[in-house]
């Protein structure tokens, strides 16, 4: 574990804060934790959470899935289409679109009835 700061791996212990074990860095006198905090949640339940929506499952059903909160889900969702609206800026523009078992009408759908065969 290194300083947050200044990434050196000079440190001491520093007492322990809320339950967890605090730390100084010996170079540039900074405290720190290295404990995992409670909102902070592994890159693999991001991306769970991530397939499931994209499956099409809702933010509260996936959250109850993952044990995690349904505002968290909201959120990684939005931050996971943030980095894709940057990659698709850096990358060459859709040229072809595949959309599948989707139907569509232009204009309106008319009934046919027994008489409009006659």
């Amino acid at each position: 574990m290194n300083c947050p700061k200044c990434k050196s791996e000079e440190r001491v212990k520093n007492g322990i804060i809320k339950g967890r074990q605090r730390y100084k860095c010996r170079d540039c006198s900074y405290n720190y934790t290295v404990e995992k905090r409670s909102g902070e949640y592994s890159d693999e339940t991001k991306k769970n959470a991530l397939h499931l929506y994209l499956e099409g499952l809702g933010f509260r059903s996936i959250g109850r899935y993952l044990n995690v909160s349904n505002v968290a889900v909201l959120n990684w969702i939005k931050h996971f289409g943030v980095k894709e609206k940057e990659i698709e800026s850096e990358v060459n523009p859709i040229k072809y679109v595949e959309i599948d078992e989707m139907h569509s009408y232009i204009g309106s759908k008319k009934l046919l009835l027994d008489m409009d065969y006659c």
